[in-house]
């Protein structure tokens, strides 16, 4: 086992995958930017190191600082957290060339499952369910036309080395084709750096289901069920919950198996997930790999009673699994708290947050690095808090939400909450009754004058 883990992140995560270490008698280093010097993750490591001043990349995407960290504080291994470097191939790589053990996938298989097209083509091959569309990266326009109309309109043009929601376009028809394909390349390639595009039927009304898988170093692979990922904001996750409303006990073993399929096919070693896109008819098609954990994988422990990070740290350390298939026996959401206005088109909210009362209770959980008096940061993401509620039945975890939501308190900075108070009112919501667009067809209503 390993003897000391540096964490290669910041904020909640950070502060996460420290608790399991400390309870696993494992010695922890964090990293931190000059801007996070006051978070909690600083605080409550055995070491901590500076790595930097506030933009990432000159701290937390700065691999040569961070193994300068890593070899100065004597760590054995890395745990990458989610973002960032965490599935970086070429951070995979050096770690292994340091001998420092990554906790996470290898350089080959981020690179194999990392870039969609390729990942798409290896998916295909293994028997994984996949939407039509074109056989990897589209070399022009010609055949891009061509493409779309063998796959039959609506289509979506898609950044082969994407994510986010950029380098995406929905194409409804044939004389749109043209624009969509040069805008998208255009935003890719600013993005990204790479223009390559590949194209996919559009699904319609589809919902988001992914499904947690680990693997071992010899091959063998399990899932833990899936999580309904389908409240988006472009592209974005909002909320997410588990078990799915749409979920039937044949649809789950069916992309439980295609999932370990998957996994296994590739010889997949580590903590992942398998993200499907399921159409109305629950027919589902294999989207992408996450070779990482997941921010959301928190309601999957609530309800299978699994820690996550130790199962990656226990399999980074060689220890089998056993390969047995976990199954909710709870329901559990979780809401996204992010330092936005969402009164305001959730503009970011940085700034310091004057008071802050946590929920509690039975069934609530907030992983969160922040406190009265932090200043949160303008150069990261703006996700500042998760809160989870588990309860025997879905009505009683939305019911145990509305109450921790209205029991959170933050002052000083505007959040996501009141836009959750109301998503968990909405009644396509209470009825589990919502796809991808659901963001598209909903406007908030405004608070009333105090």
């Amino acid at each position: 086992m390993f003897k000391k883990i540096l964490i290669a992140n910041r904020g909640e995560i950070a502060l996460r995958v420290i608790r399991t270490c400390k309870e696993m008698g494992i010695k922890t280093v964090a990293v931190y930017s000059k801007a996070d010097e006051e978070s909690l993750h600083v605080r409550f490591a055995d070491e901590a190191v500076c790595i930097g001043p506030a933009p990432s990349t000159e701290s937390y995407l700065k691999i040569s600082n961070i193994i300068a960290a890593a070899e100065i504080t004597n760590a054995d291994a890395i745990h990458p957290g989610y973002g960032f470097l965490s599935e970086n191939a070429k951070f995979s790589k050096i770690c292994e060339e340091h001998n420092i053990k990554f906790i996470g996938a290898s350089a080959e298989m981020i690179e194999k499952m990392g870039d969609k097209a390729t990942a798409k083509a290896t998916m295909k091959e293994a028997g994984v369910p996949c939407v039509p569309g074109s056989d990897g990266v589209i070399p022009d326009f010609k055949t891009c036309l061509k493409i779309a109309k063998e796959t039959g309109y609506p289509v979506m043009l898609k950044a082969s080395a994407g994510g986010g929601g950029k380098g995406m376009r929905a194409v409804w028809k044939e004389e749109d084709l043209q624009d969509a394909w040069e805008s998208a390349r255009m935003e890719s390639k600013a993005a990204f750096g790479n223009d390559d595009m590949y194209m996919e039927k559009l699904i319609e009304e589809p919902r988001h289901i992914e499904i947690q898988i680990v693997g071992d170093s010899n091959g063998k692979a399990c899932h833990l069920s899936e999580r309904d990922c389908s409240v988006q904001r472009r592209h974005q996750k909002l909320t997410e919950e588990t078990p799915s409303p749409f979920m039937t006990d044949k649809l789950r073993e069916d992309m439980g198996k295609a999932a370990v399929k998957a996994a296994e096919y590739i010889k997949y070693e580590g903590a992942g997930t398998v993200e499907f896109l399921v159409d109305k008819h629950r027919n589902f098609y294999f989207m992408e790999m996450n070779t990482r954990i997941q921010v959301e994988h928190p309601i999957t422990e609530q309800v299978v009673d699994h820690d996550l990070i130790r199962e990656q740290i226990l399999v980074a350390a060689g220890v089998p699994i056993s390969g047995k298939n976990y199954y909710p026996s709870l329901h559990s959401i979780e809401c996204r708290i992010n330092a936005e206005d969402p009164y305001n088109n959730f503009r970011p909210s940085p700034g310091k947050i004057t008071t802050l009362h946590a929920p509690g209770g039975h069934g609530v959980r907030l992983d969160t690095h922040v406190y009265a008096g932090y200043i949160i940061p303008p150069n990261y993401d703006s996700m500042i808090a998760k809160l989870i509620t588990t309860a025997q039945t879905r009505e009683e975890a939305i019911n145990k939400m509305k109450r921790a939501l209205d029991e959170f308190v933050i002052e000083g900075i505007k959040t996501t909450i009141p836009f959750h108070r109301q998503l968990m009112d909405h009644p396509d919501y209470v009825a589990g009754d919502y796809t991808t667009a659901f963001m598209n067809e909903w406007e908030m209503q405004e608070p009333e004058e105090e």
